[in-house]
């Protein structure tokens, strides 16, 4: 009869990720903080990155938000440039440019965004898990507390934790909502009584609860299980992705001491890359899905190098192909080719923008409308023109045929007033001298003029035939 197998029993990998236990249940994750260069540098980027995501929505630019996403209106604000539903095709081409710039950056560089560049990163590692660290006291004094009597001291923490983690879920959500509707409307929320501002009132109790759920209970989660992007990073990583990893050529076999014995690797097996790990994991057993490139590990594993005399890097970045062959990293064809595209996407999404006007404006024929006589010498045909104003302020536009001895006349006004973030319709009559119509279809070039100055010229056709 075959042994039982028992959760004693060693394995020689995990079966399982770290932050569930051999029972199936939670396995919580007491990370300590790294102290080193590389952790000094992810604080300074932390530092400016909160400082932006507090401020961007109240910094206003040529009297627009710094940084507004109003997917309730379909309207986007970005350094200060409106964006309309009307330039959704810039959008479309931005997103492919995110992609493909997502995409070429994990093949070369694995998944430093997430663990440099990620709200979530930065937010439960330099922000709550320091703030907890400071209530509660380093890792292992909290893990003792969690599994010690509920008494006074853990009461007392406990409450001061978690009440200081609502709060700043709190600002938090209230900041996240101003990027979708603005702060000013933001503001009349805060100002006015609940009664009349109730959906906007559940909106932040919402947005709240969900910011203090991640950081306070779900964690690390996010970034090993419902991140996509995590997903992703298994089918974008290949041999010659640049990552943190462990040179196994050097530090095995692992010896035990302050500096190994002969025979042995550079690695004491001190576990101090494990301790600092945000997510669990060991970087020694290689590449892992749960890995987010924070490089807490080098920094860890250089300070116990310095300590006991051995080289900095055993753990680093580098690639498999790097490591496995002792060569110099190497730029591929396919990341060659991948930058190429990404590099075209960029030069057309810059024309696009360079190329954007602050009015959207279309001209079309009335429909059921051919052509009407005008005195014995002329043609008119009817037109309608809609325009969207894009900026913030009222704009007073003419039209104008260039090229042709043709006249304009707007029905009920001598011009089309649009007003600064909204949109307005007119018809107007073209009236062109029949000497000067060919064939059936005339091209016309209407100039569109703000202040006497042509800001866009629209091509369309007028519809007459004169018999010889």
């Amino acid at each position: 009869m075959s042994r039982q197998f028992t959760l004693e029993d060693e394995v020689t990998f995990r079966d399982r990720i770290p932050t569930v236990n051999a029972k199936g249940k939670r396995n919580w994750i007491y990370a300590w903080q790294p102290v080193g260069k590389l952790h000094n540098w992810r604080s300074v980027l932390s530092v400016i990155y909160l400082v932006l995501f507090f401020s961007l929505p109240f910094i206003r630019i040529n009297g627009n938000p710094a940084l507004q996403l109003n997917v309730v209106e379909g309207k986007f604000s970005i350094l200060g440039m409106l964006f309309w539903p009307q330039d959704f095709f810039i959008f479309g081409l931005g997103m492919i440019t995110f992609i493909v710039f997502i995409v070429l950056f994990t093949m070369i560089y694995g998944r430093v965004f997430c663990g440099w560049a990620c709200p979530q990163t930065i937010f439960m590692e330099m922000v709550f898990r320091k703030l907890e660290g400071w209530i509660e006291g380093n890792p292992n004094a909290q893990r003792a507390r969690n599994q010690g009597p509920w008494n006074t001291d853990k009461i007392w923490r406990k409450t001061a934790k978690h009440i200081s983690f609502f709060l700043l879920s709190f600002i938090i959500a209230n900041t996240f909502l101003a990027y979708i509707i603005g702060a000013p409307a933001l503001l009349d929320i805060i100002r006015s009584p609940i009664s009349e501002n109730l959906s906007g009132f559940v909106a932040i109790l919402f947005f709240t609860g969900a910011f203090y759920g991640v950081y306070a209970y779900v964690r690390e989660i996010v970034c090993t299980v419902i991140c996509p992007y995590g997903r992703l990073q298994g089918v974008l990583l290949d041999k010659h992705s640049i990552v943190v990893a462990y040179d196994y050529n050097r530090g095995e076999p692992r010896g035990k001491g302050k500096r190994p014995a002969a025979g042995v690797g550079d690695c004491i097996d001190c576990n101090q890359c494990v301790v600092v790990c945000p997510t669990g994991i060991d970087i020694r057993n290689g590449t892992q899905l749960e890995c987010i490139n924070c490089t807490a590990c080098i920094d860890a594993c250089n300070h116990v190098m310095d300590k006991v005399g051995l080289p900095r890097g055993l753990v680093r970045f580098a690639s498999d192909n790097q490591l496995k062959n002792k060569i110099p990293f190497a730029f591929t064809q396919k990341m060659k080719v991948y930058s190429a595209i990404l590099l075209l996407l960029i030069g057309a999404m810059s024309f696009m923008l360079l190329t954007r006007t602050d009015v959207g404006l279309n001209i079309s024929r009335v429909q059921g409308q051919l052509y009407q006589e005008v005195g014995a010498d002329s043609l008119s045909n009817l037109y309608s023109i809609s325009a969207i104003n894009k900026s913030q302020k009222d704009k007073v536009l003419m039209l104008k045929i260039g090229g042709l001895p043709a006249s304009v006349k707007m029905i009920g006004a001598n011009s089309l007033l649009v007003h600064k973030e909204s949109q307005a319709k007119a018809t107007f009559f073209v009236t062109l001298p029949k000497r000067a119509i060919a064939g059936r279809e005339t091209s016309l070039k209407i100039e569109v003029l703000e202040n006497g100055r042509k800001i866009e010229t629209l091509s369309t056709s007028f519809l007459g035939y004169v018999v010889q």
